[in-house]
């Protein structure tokens, strides 16, 4: 049976030992979850006969800040993104640094064609058009239940 469904690759961000330490302070902030939800972006698939369409919401970044590698049937999109202020006075030094970073791994179906991914941004969104190898077929039969 032909796999035609992309599917998120489960991301270990820590062992089991690394999260009971931290538990306590995860707590605080729901189970971790608003920390890494702040540098993930959201990632929608829209299938079609010939391609699938992966949409991730990625404002205030570059084409260049985004790195996007197929190997196998993993598709994996990531970015990482550092930035340094710094602000001289006779009185102060202020330095202000910030960085980002995120990494999106999706399994890939069998049927996409592989050498002909193709990826635009813009308006803050990225766009990545997976083409299938061959149209997939519609079937136009009805079936009609029998009462």
């Amino acid at each position: 049976m032909e796999n035609s469904t992309l599917a998120k690759k489960k991301d270990n961000l820590a062992p089991s030992l690394f999260n009971d330490f931290f538990k306590p302070w995860d707590e605080w902030f729901d189970n971790g979850v608003w920390l890494k939800t702040i540098n993930t972006p959201s990632v929608n698939v829209k299938e079609s006969n010939n391609h699938f369409t992966v949409t991730l919401a990625a404002p205030g970044l570059k084409k260049s800040d985004f790195k996007i590698e197929v190997e196998g049937n993993i598709l994996t999109v990531s970015s990482e993104n550092k930035k340094e202020l710094e602000e001289k006075d006779e009185n102060f030094t202020r330095k202000e640094f910030s960085y980002s970073a995120f990494t999106r791994s999706l399994s890939l179906p069998d049927d996409i064609n592989k050498e002909n991914v193709d990826a635009s941004y813009q308006d803050g969104i990225l766009k990545i058009e997976l083409p299938r190898l061959h149209a997939k077929k519609v079937d136009n039969k009805k079936y009609i239940p029998v009462k």
